[in-house]
C-alpha cells in the first residue's frame, strides 16, 4: 500500500525561503555563513538577493552594535525562518543564526598594471587556512589571490573562515602556468632571506601547501626562493602566519609605512 503524503506544513512553500534559497543555490550563488561575512559581502558590493535567519532581531541588533552602516539595508534582506528550517539549509548552522546567498562577482584578477602583490596558493589543502590567507590578502590590500590545486577557493568552508572576504579582492583558480605575468617570490625555507629582499607592487608572492610545500612547477617558474626568518630547530609556520610576515614585509617597505 502507498502511503500517504507528508503533511503540507512539512514541505517547503513552494515560494518559500527554503524552496527559494534551494532554487539559488542551484544557479551557483556563493553562500555567506553568519554575520560577519554577510556584512562584509555587502561592504563590498555584493548583490545578496536572499538571506535568512532564525533570530532576527538578534541579528539587527548585532548589526546596530558592529555595523550601523549596513542598518537600513539588513533591515528589508532579512527573512525570518524557523530554527529547524535554518539547520535544514545550513549543514553547520552559525552562531549568529544568519546564511545567505549572494552572486558571484564579476571581479578579474589583474594581469598587469598591479599596484599590490598578488598571493598564489599552490595546491593548499586545509580549506580554514585558505580563507584566512583570503582574510589577510584583503586587509593588506593585496592585489588578489589565486589558488593552484582542485580545492574551490570558493567553497562554503573557505568563505567562512575569510568572513566573507572574497568580495574585497578577486579570488580565482589557475594553473601554474596560467599565473599572470610579473616578479615572482616562492616562500621556502632553503631561499635567501626575505628581509634582503624588496618586493615590487606587481609581484606574485608564492607559497607552497601545508604539508608538501612549493610543487616542482611552481618551483621551476619562480624568479627567486626567499625565506622568513626563524628560530633554530622550528621546522615551519602556519600558512596563514607566513602569508602575513610576507605581506608586512611588502608594506613595511611602502612609502609612508
Amino acid at each position: 500500500m502507498t502511503p500517504p503524503p507528508a503533511p503540507a506544513r512539512h514541505r517547503p512553500e513552494p515560494d518559500g525561503p527554503a524552496a527559494r534559497w534551494h532554487r539559488l543555490a542551484a544557479d551557483g550563488l556563493v553562500h555567506l555563513d553568519g554575520f560577519h561575512a554577510l556584512k562584509h559581502a555587502l561592504r563590498f558590493g555584493a548583490d545578496v538577493p536572499l538571506a535568512v535567519t532564525s533570530d532576527r532581531g538578534g541579528v539587527l541588533a548585532l548589526a546596530g552594535e558592529l555595523a550601523p552602516d549596513l542598518g537600513a539595508r539588513l533591515e528589508p534582506l532579512l527573512t525570518a525562518v524557523e530554527p529547524a528550517v535554518l539547520a535544514g539549509l545550513v549543514p553547520r548552522p552559525h552562531p549568529t543564526a544568519v546564511a545567505a546567498l549572494a552572486v558571484p562577482p564579476a571581479s578579474t584578477v589583474p594581469e598587469t598594471g598591479r599596484t599590490a602583490p598578488l598571493v598564489v596558493l599552490d595546491n593548499p589543502r586545509h580549506l580554514g587556512n585558505t580563507g584566512a590567507v583570503i582574510r589577510l590578502a584583503a586587509g593588506t590590500g593585496a592585489a588578489g589571490v589565486l589558488t593552484t590545486g582542485t580545492v574551490d577557493p570558493w567553497h562554503p568552508s573557505v568563505v567562512r573562515a575569510a568572513a566573507g572576504l572574497h568580495y574585497a579582492l578577486p579570488v580565482a583558480r589557475r594553473q601554474v602556468d596560467e599565473l599572470p605575468d610579473g616578479p615572482l617570490y616562492a616562500l621556502d625555507p632553503e631561499g635567501a632571506d626575505i628581509r634582503d629582499l624588496r618586493i615590487e607592487d606587481d609581484a606574485l608572492l608564492a607559497f607552497g601547501s601545508e604539508r608538501h610545500g612549493l610543487g616542482p612547477e611552481l618551483r621551476a617558474r619562480a624568479d627567486r626562493l626567499v625565506s622568513l626568518p626563524m628560530r633554530p630547530q622550528v621546522s615551519s609556520y602556519n600558512l596563514a602566519t607566513s602569508v602575513s610576515m610576507t605581506l608586512y614585509h611588502w608594506l613595511a617597505q611602502r612609502p609612508g609605512s
